[in-house]
């Protein structure tokens, strides 16, 4: 272990000096971002530009105080488990790991609640297009036109119109965007204009305006669970820390030099590396529901 250590070290000398002047923070920061952007997928970095452009992505200096807190956290709970500065150092460098993947989650999360956004804006200004045009197609260009969509959906909606134009008919298009935003929204608003299209424009302003009070309906309740959850995991997050903290009840109840001669045995060592990596499955899970599961649906 020490030896990985030294290598480590090492390295970071070797680069410094081969870098001349250079900030070796920049240099890490150089090597890691050519590296992401040659072998990142590519809808991840449709999310970060997006979220880029949104505001929603940190700053180098937001993530360079996520390494100090992870480090320092893992660091400060692994020592106080095995009173081990070489495992301090190992749990703190994988509790860094960690951030890539946490990124990458609150990111998808944010493009997520972005693409729910502009379905319901694409929804709500079909319908208020097709009170006036009587055309689904012509709806689609009237939103289209109007500014108040962005991509990737802007881009969506004009292929619509495209695919209709060349097809001589709307399914193929309905099609193609109930596959693509498989929103329940969507699909019955689609299904009601290829209904209209087929059997006529007869009483469908009823139906139309019902269908704009179920999507102000659905909007109210998503935005509403957002803030639910979003306080959920607030608390979620506090109590998950928290349990790593039981060990100083431990620690205070055998007494310090007790809990150290204890923590040398290998069963108990095992047994306190099986408490941190449950208590850390345990927030990575809550992690990921929270970022995926959105409420959109």
């Amino acid at each position: 272990m020490e030896l990985i250590i030294l290598l480590v070290i090492a390295a970071y000398v070797i680069s410094y000096r081969r870098n001349d002047g250079e900030n070796v923070y920049k240099f890490f920061a150089g090597q890691v971002n050519t590296a992401y952007e040659k072998y990142a997928p590519y809808s991840f970095r449709v999310v970060r530009e997006k979220a880029k452009e949104l505001g929603q992505e940190y700053s180098a200096k937001k993530y360079a105080t996520q390494v100090f807190i992870f480090a320092g956290f893992a660091g400060v709970v692994a020592y106080l488990y095995f009173f081990s500065i070489i495992w301090a150092i190992i749990y703190a460098s994988i509790a860094v790991s960690f951030i890539p993947y946490l990124a990458y989650l609150r990111l998808h999360r944010v493009y997520s609640e972005y693409i729910f956004e502009q379905v319901q804006i694409y929804t709500t200004n079909v319908i208020m297009e097709f009170n006036t045009t009587q055309s689904f197609v012509k709806s689609l260009e009237g939103v289209r036109d109007s500014g108040v969509l962005e991509d990737p959906i802007l881009s969506d909606v004009k292929k619509m119109i495209e695919m209709s134009y060349t097809n001589g008919t709307i399914d193929q298009s309905i099609a193609y965007m109930n596959n693509k935003y498989p929103f329940y929204i969507v699909k019955n608003m689609n299904q009601l204009f290829l209904q209209i299209t087929k059997e006529g424009a007869r009483d469908s302003g009823e139906s139309l305006e019902n269908m704009l009070l179920d999507i102000d309906s659905l909007v109210e309740g998503v935005y509403r669970d957002r803030i639910d959850r979003a306080n959920f995991h607030k608390k979620f997050v506090q109590y998950g820390l928290m349990l790593y903290f039981l060990v100083l009840t431990m620690i205070f109840l055998l007494g310090a030099d007790t809990y150290a001669r204890m923590s040398e045995e290998l069963l108990v060592q095992l047994l306190l590396h099986a408490i941190i990596i449950v208590n850390s499955y345990f927030l990575i899970t809550g992690e990921k529901y929270y970022n995926e599961n959105v409420g959109a649906e």
